[in-house]
């Protein structure tokens, strides 16, 4: 740690830990290869994600039943070369048992990763149990201390791609509170959306950073801001933005007088569809370890 005029330079993870307590929100964007991630630093962007959904898809493969192990943790050594603060989506943590989950966050850590999301969602669409949830926080603490754990409940999540009716604002904050207790550093509630509910998970927090998955034409960024939001991400939105824009460009090459969509971002393809596009490669993945 070198002195400058401002003052001593923070290491990596102090940094890390900075931007979710600026002014302003930490508006992080989520890669999905070496390309996009290398793209999103060269903008500007000071800290990226990945998105699961993205590296899975990419690769071929389910998102957040542990197939992308493998690619997720190579990513992750790769762009954590890059002159930016990297946190990695590892699902449900790549393992079943505690000290699993703490090695695999020790092996990024170890690769220069300052961050971890782990989530409490499950491939059939429960959620954890609550101490066993607790029990991974718990682990990874213990094991990389600096590490900034980010901790999602899916308990809004797993009712919207399910179509169900959301649970208790209650529900969801009994989870963050045991989240919190075990030594979580952030909340990410996906699938959050009611400004009330949001605004109020915030307060309840305090100085924990409330992290809210951005949702095109519910939230704003400097909305969120007022509700005091700290972290907004752009989970999987990037990835599905690429495909559409990919897909359409090469569709309007070969009909240049279809007509022209007036609003991409109301048309993008949502979480289900881009996740399908696994399934015309469920040959090839039918022995992949489901943890």
């Amino acid at each position: 740690m070198s002195d400058t005029s401002d003052g001593p330079v923070p290491d990596r993870h102090t940094a890390f830990r900075r931007l979710h307590h600026g002014e302003r929100p930490l508006l992080l964007p989520n890669a999905w290869d070496h390309a996009s991630a290398a793209a999103l630093v060269r903008r500007g962007f000071p800290a990226i994600g990945t998105t699961s959904l993205g590296v899975a898809a990419a690769a071929g493969l389910p998102d957040a039943t542990g197939a992308a192990r493998d690619g997720t943790l190579a990513l992750a050594r790769a762009i954590a070369r890059l002159p930016a603060l990297v946190t990695v989506d590892i699902e449900g943590g790549f393992g079943e048992r505690p000290e699993e989950v703490a090695a695999v966050a020790a092996e990024l850590d170890r690769a220069g990763v300052v961050g971890v999301n782990i989530e409490d969602g499950r491939p059939d669409g429960t959620l954890a149990p609550l101490a066993r949830q607790c029990a991974v926080i718990e682990a990874v603490k213990e094991r990389v201390p600096r590490l900034f754990v980010n901790a999602r409940t899916d308990t809004h999540w797993l009712a919207a791609i399910g179509g169900g009716t959301p649970p208790s604002l209650a529900t969801t904050a009994e989870r963050i509170e045991a989240y919190v207790g075990a030594g979580a550093d952030g909340i990410f509630v996906p699938a959050l959306t009611d400004e009330q509910d949001i605004g109020a998970l915030a307060d309840d927090l305090g100085e924990t950073p409330l992290n809210i998955l951005f949702t095109p034409g519910r939230h704003t960024y400097e909305r969120l801001a007022e509700l005091g939001v700290r972290r907004i991400s752009c989970g999987s939105l990037l990835f599905r933005a690429a495909l559409d824009r990919a897909v359409e460009l090469a569709w309007s090459i070969a009909h240049p007088d279809a007509p022209a969509h007036p609003d991409r971002a109301a048309d993008l393809p949502g979480y289900a569809e881009a996740r399908s596009l696994a399934d015309d490669f469920t040959n090839d993945v039918t022995g992949a370890d489901p943890t």
